[in-house]
């Protein structure tokens, strides 16, 4: 064999055999804390709404990102424990629900951007700076756009056209539950009605509010969000029904448990819509540069047999405004 057709032969040889590929950086995926005070198994709807809103932005949960669930199972104490687990692990991100949650991870964590999906008054409790601005390490959502809980009021007015005391209920220690009663006095003056606050921290608080109600001869019932109204609101509902007192909640979930009618923000469209901002972050934005965002979707609730057993009829006009309506 000569030497032109050794080289021949060679190069034949090369262009045959198996070749080499330069082997892939393996992508590492970006782990996100989730801060939770209760159990999962009762926002479950929040969780999947959450991931998916990741799903939407091109994240697939347990390849591109992993979560990293923190429950305190209803025991706000064991918040700050878990948000500082969750600083331990390094995770890139932290998602928070309400109040108790951010504060406990602001308070863990510094330089961790965090995610509030459902804020209530975030400025005024101290959450971040302005809206617009938020300043920190922390964003997301709100709740409430401002007029929700005066919006409640005149709901109720519809169902109890002769309301003139209503109660309302919320969890000690909420430190946003002043500028919620603030925003419902200011709108009940105008209505011509008086406003009567009751704060629970446990059961036997519940059983003596509604008590304190009764003698006080009271129209009707606003119960704000948070995590006492909800740790309590089977009891909240059925003492309602007891009273035979209207009452009317935040979030639709409390009129599939038997509450009378609801009106506020679709939570589970707020979680979906952190998971954008918590895309936004992975790819280098700041907290301190994205607004505080509020709610573009609400949702009005009743239950058509809470009201039939309460002896109310429901305005056909209210029913037509109505989002879901539970025979």
């Amino acid at each position: 064999m000569d030497r032109r057709t050794f080289i021949g032969s060679l190069a034949l040889a090369t262009l045959m055999g198996p070749r080499v590929v330069p082997a892939q950086p393996v992508r590492k995926a970006h782990r996100i804390g989730f801060l939770l005070l209760f159990p999962r198994d009762v926002q479950l709807n929040l969780i999947a709404a959450f991931e998916a809103g990741l799903r939407e932005q091109g994240y697939t949960p347990g390849r591109e990102v992993v979560i990293e669930y923190r429950s305190a199972d209803g025991h706000s104490d064991q918040l700050p424990i878990l948000a500082a687990e969750l600083v331990r692990l390094g995770v890139d991100v932290i998602v928070t629900g309400v109040n108790p949650n951010t504060i406990a991870a602001k308070r863990a964590t510094g330089t961790i951007p965090i995610v509030m999906a459902a804020s209530f008054f975030p400025v005024e409790d101290g959450l971040v700076a302005s809206l617009a601005r938020p300043g920190g390490n922390v964003t997301g959502f709100t709740q409430e756009a401002g007029e929700e809980v005066a919006k409640r009021l005149q709901l109720l007015r519809e169902v109890v056209p002769k309301l003139k005391r209503v109660a309302t209920l919320s969890g000690v220690g909420m430190s946003y539950n002043p500028y919620f009663v603030k925003t419902l006095q200011d709108a009940a003056r105008g209505l011509g009605v008086s406003v009567l606050q009751f704060e629970i921290r446990n059961v036997e608080d519940v059983t003596r509010a509604f008590v304190d109600m009764e003698r006080a001869r009271v129209d009707g019932l606003i119960v704000f969000g948070g995590p006492v109204t909800l740790a309590h609101r089977f009891t909240i509902i059925d003492l309602a029904a007891r009273k035979q007192l209207p009452a009317i909640w935040s979030v639709e979930d409390r009129v599939v448990d038997g509450g009378l009618m609801s009106y506020g923000a679709d939570v589970a469209d707020l979680y979906r819509r952190a998971a954008g901002y918590v895309d936004r972050i992975l790819n280098g934005a700041k907290p301190a540069d994205l607004p505080v965002e509020q709610p573009t979707k609400f949702v009005l609730a009743i239950n058509l047999k809470t009201a039939k057993a309460l002896g109310l009829s429901i305005p056909q006009s209210l029913l037509l405004r109505a989002d879901e309506v539970i025979q």
